[in-house]
């Protein structure tokens, strides 16, 4: 339980920062916002794992908090594109 709220504020504060980047991309709400920073985590995880595997076992890759945010300023440019 305590791994989904931990989640769901780093998840915030991600999106608020690939936000905060991003312009024109100030108009979500606070889920969405939570929502992009989770899937940015996701996205950055996946692109750190095609550079350096992370040892066996652990849970999180070491690049951890800035390739969520790479990834979240990724995600951001794809809606942008959607959405026009």
């Amino acid at each position: 339980m305590f791994g989904l709220i931990w989640s769901i504020i780093v998840g915030f504060f991600v999106g608020l920062i690939a936000r905060w980047i991003v312009p024109g991309a100030d108009h979500y709400g606070f889920i969405m916002t939570t929502l992009v920073g989770i899937v940015g985590s996701i996205i950055g995880g996946f692109i750190a794992t095609l550079f350096n595997k992370p040892p066996p076992g652990t849970k999180f890759h070491t690049a951890g908090f800035l390739m969520s945010i790479v990834g979240a300023i990724i995600l951001l440019f794809l809606l942008r594109l959607i959405e026009h």
